[in-house]
């Protein structure tokens, strides 16, 4: 069944048009990833279905009674704690159960048995109606929401107290409990961390309903998604297949394209060609010839009746970044030495060390609010650590990129702010800027009328033309479109400095980072791989620690850092000897159980006990090694 269909809609904002004569339709079940440059019109595509934005033209058509789920401007909920924002999406089984609990007061009170029996069988119907609906697993279900997008500390707080990315989580939280048959989401994991993702992930592959998402998260895209819609210069194509298929079939669509497009250039060509040579030979003889000028004519008619195609477009404008460390640092850049720090009564870790050196790409993850951020205030030296040492070492020029870029910046143009950065004319920072895509009137917009992706884009601009060999990164890929994404993974590529970076994309994470310190309850452990290698193995085994215990040289760091893939290796080869014991040991007991020759059960006995005592044997190595 369709769901909405949309129909040659047009949308313009003074006078630019953002699209014309756009269609698709979303059918029951339907998870669609919504993708597109920024500026695109995706969001205000996503407001129109959601019915708060007016088309200028065409017909959007929805399912009757359709219930559509927006995560749009969070509202106010004066005097409310975050537990009863929620209980909002109950709002029907709220009113039953709060009428049930009367019910229960008043039958407990001196009553005849006529009206008894009324106050019973009114408490049985209203009983019956709320089981059937849910509502013992109103609880159950908000447990599940607030611990899988990590929010359970904000329950009892009150809402109006949160801060903006807080606020953002709640109302995510809402839109999941309410269970909306249209759910639209616009960046949904923008402020989760990297465990809260892989839980949203898991949620939406499970949701019953039809979900449509804009997402510049590959990995996200990629769970969630069954279709793609396309999003490119006011047109929109539907694919049938995820993220990654999507890329692979826009290629092959796009060169096939473009091969359809030479053949009829050619073709127009020799048209042409054929036109003026027979016109050429009809001017020629003496009398000119009409036949030759009458086939010269309906030539001309056939190809002005040919369907041009247009040029596709295969190389989309593009950033154009390229970072060099002109001066290179010392071997060890960064270096942390039994760092602690506390706020009031809350420790956020003990005892970490970690050891940075010249052209590591080392990422920084965790949960929200473990103290990922802090630890690089600390390197920056916009925090003191509590206790500890926290060392950057020598001709180290750092250049930071944080995911709250000019915020502070008030009615700035974008030249300017530039140029306070960057010594050059303005020729010359108007060139530098269209190379990340601020063209001609765009350098004297405002800074605060910026997108976040653009403010991002600015900083990168500044970044590229200064004098720096350690690039620190806070969550760099928050608000840049995917093209953006893989310009910026790139540039970082080839950067012949040092990498340090915050992140909860876990694409950006595998391609461009070989070590992982991870941050979880107080601790940092250290991981020499990439995320996906650093999230099996902290899961599979117990990790040594980066924080040393106490007289550990910081110099044995790097030692511990290196035994810690050889420990996961031998746990994982025992594990493995383990599963395959364990099986003999159950394929034994069946064949003694189904067995009646005596001389063959002492010997399947026998046999058992020697199994048995190696499985023993090798639990005991596995304690070691853990």
């Amino acid at each position: 069944m369709i769901v909405c269909s949309v129909n040659h809609i047009i949308k313009s904002f003074g006078g630019n048009i953002i699209f014309e004569d756009l269609s698709f339709e979303i059918h029951e079940g339907n998870r669609v990833g919504l993708v597109g440059r920024n500026g695109s019109g995706k969001t205000t595509l996503l407001k129109m279905l959601a019915n708060q934005e007016t088309v200028d033209g065409g017909v959007i058509h929805w399912k009757k009674g359709l219930k559509i789920g927006y995560l749009a401007q969070i509202p106010d909920y004066n005097d409310l704690t975050v537990k009863e924002v929620l209980k909002t999406a109950f709002e029907q089984l709220v009113k039953t159960e709060l009428k049930l609990q009367q019910l229960e007061f008043e039958m407990g009170q001196e009553l005849s048995p006529e009206q008894l029996q009324k106050l019973m069988n009114e408490y049985g119907k209203l009983q019956d109606d709320f089981i059937l609906n849910g509502g013992y697993e109103m609880d159950a279900q908000m447990d599940t929401v607030t611990h899988g997008l990590n929010i359970t500390n904000l329950i009892d707080k009150p809402f109006t107290l949160l801060s903006g990315g807080e606020k953002t989580k709640v109302g995510l939280a809402l839109s999941l409990l309410k269970k909306p048959e249209l759910l639209l989401l616009d960046e949904p994991t923008n402020h989760l961390d990297l465990m809260a993702i892989e839980w949203l992930g898991t949620f939406l592959k499970e949701y019953s309903g039809t979900i449509i998402l804009i997402s510049h998260d590959r990995y996200f895209l990629d769970e969630v998604v069954t279709k793609v819609l396309d999003m490119e210069d006011g047109e929109i194509e539907l694919y049938h297949t995820n993220f990654s298929g999507f890329v692979k079939e826009k290629e092959e669509r796009l060169l096939r394209e473009f091969q359809e497009y030479q053949e009829q250039q050619r073709k127009i060509k020799k048209m042409k060609e054929a036109i003026k040579r027979l016109r050429d030979w009809a001017n020629r003889a003496n009398p000119p010839s009409a036949a030759l000028h009458k086939r010269a004519t309906n030539m001309q008619r056939a190809l002005d009746r040919i369907e041009k195609l247009d040029r596709p477009k295969l190389d989309v404008k593009k950033m154009a970044i390229d970072f060099e460390a002109k001066n290179r640092s010392g071997k060890d850049v960064i270096k942390l030495e039994d760092v602690s720090k506390s706020f009031g009564s809350r420790t956020l870790f003990e005892e970490v060390n970690m050891l940075i050196q010249y052209r590591d790409r080392t990422a920084i993850v965790g949960e929200n609010g473990t103290g990922k951020s802090t630890l690089l205030k600390m390197i920056l030296r916009e925090c003191d650590s509590d206790k500890g040492s926290v060392k950057v070492g020598s001709n180290v020029k750092i250049g930071y990129l944080s995911q709250h870029v000019f915020h502070t910046i008030g009615d700035e143009r974008v030249i300017d702010v530039f140029r306070s950065e960057v010594t050059v004319n303005e020729g010359e920072a108007r060139h530098i800027l269209a190379r990340f895509l601020f063209y001609g009137p765009a350098v004297f917009r405002k800074v605060n009328q910026l997108s976040g992706g653009e403010r991002m884009r600015l900083r990168l601009a500044q970044l590229m033309h200064q004098d720096i060999n350690l690039l620190v990164l806070d969550e760099p890929t928050n608000h840049l479109d995917i093209d953006s994404c893989e310009v910026l993974e790139e540039a970082l590529e080839q950067f012949n400095g040092t990498i340090l970076a915050v992140s909860h994309d876990r694409y950006f994470l595998n391609k461009l980072f070989t070590k992982i310190y991870w941050l979880q309850d107080g601790t940092v452990y250290f991981f020499d791989g990439n995320y996906d290698w650093a999230k099996e193995k902290l899961s599979l085994v117990k990790v040594v620690p980066s924080s040393q215990p106490e007289k550990t040289a910081p110099k044995k760091v790097e030692k511990v850092q290196k035994q810690l893939a050889v420990v996961s290796i031998n746990a994982l080869d025992i594990e493995q000897k383990l599963e395959e014991l364990e099986a003999q040991i159950h394929s034994l007991k069946q064949r003694m159980e189904a067995g009646l020759d005596l001389e063959i059960l002492q010997n399947n006995y026998k046999e058992l006990e020697k199994l048995e005592i190696e499985r023993d044997h090798l639990y005991k190595q596995l304690d070691d090694v853990v």
